[in-house]
């Protein structure tokens, strides 16, 4: 599938800022499963790029003269391609498989998680993957506002609210809980006529014989040809698109657009 996407964001602050520096996971690589024909990033300075531990592109961009605002444009076009019960043709990849088996703040398991984690008999075939997210899904609905950024996954089973990120942090804790890798997925899905979109997350799971099994957790369905990925890490943390700190600025108001629109390739 051809995706077409844009995603501007902007920052407006109560007060001047002095200085500060963002970090942009914002650029999608070409890999077995899409392969990016153009994409760009505008900013209000010069962006330096690199790659972070994970292999994430990661643009660094620092303002260190007075300003009231930022204003991120990004633009790109993807080619993507169907997966076979979310089977990712990727290998293991540059990180060692056990470093995604370690919960992090984010995705700690509590009682409440192992419990919910042991749900489902087996999480050793991809049928089983789909069985446990719709067992997160009966738990945590879908209700945007309730939970922050900050919030962890034993926090939104508390809740029983969340959003995409919650339901990924819980799949992955689940997963660790019972020693099977998985990594957060950050990036683009094709909304069509469903009801969450276009900006999401998901994971992905390592399963022996089969390899990476890209599931969204949100749908209870697996990851194909309407996502476009521009980041993993072991949690939102390290795959956030944006993350920042300045000196100054006071109270900030964020505004986010994403639209994402696809059409089958030919």
């Amino acid at each position: 599938m051809y995706l077409t996407i844009r995603h501007d964001t902007s920052y407006r602050y109560e007060a001047t800022v002095h200085y500060s520096i963002q970090q942009l996971r914002l650029t999608p690589a070409s890999g077995a499963s899409q392969v990016v024909r153009r994409w760009s990033i505008d900013a209000p300075g010069k962006l330096d790029a690199t790659f972070d531990a994970y292999g994430n592109v990661l643009h660094t961009l620092v303002i260190n003269k007075p300003h009231g605002e930022i204003r991120l444009h990004v633009a790109g076009e993807v080619d993507t391609i169907p997966l076979s019960d979310g089977r990712l043709p990727d290998a293991v990849g540059p990180i060692p498989l056990e470093h995604f088996t370690c919960s992090t703040r984010l995705t700690e398991a509590d009682a409440a998680i192992r419990e919910l984690a042991e749900s489902v008999p087996s999480l050793a075939s991809s049928s089983n993957l789909i069985a446990l997210s719709e067992q997160i899904l009966q738990r945590v609905k879908y209700n945007p506002g309730i939970t922050e950024v900050t919030s962890t996954a034993a926090q939104a089973l508390a809740l029983g609210n969340g959003v995409c990120q919650d339901h990924a942090h819980l799949m992955l804790a689940c997963c660790r809980a019972r020693g099977i890798p998985a990594r957060y997925v950050s990036g683009y899905i094709e909304p069509g006529d469903v009801e969450h979109g276009a900006s999401h997350a998901w994971v992905d799971v390592w399963l022996d014989g089969k390899g990476w099994i890209s599931i969204d957790v949100t749908h209870a369905a697996f990851a194909s040809e309407i996502y476009c990925r521009l980041a993993v890490a072991r949690d939102y943390e390290a795959a956030a698109p944006v993350r920042g700190r300045r000196i100054g600025g006071l109270e900030e108001q964020l505004k986010v657009s994403v639209t994402v629109s696809g059409q089958l390739s030919q």
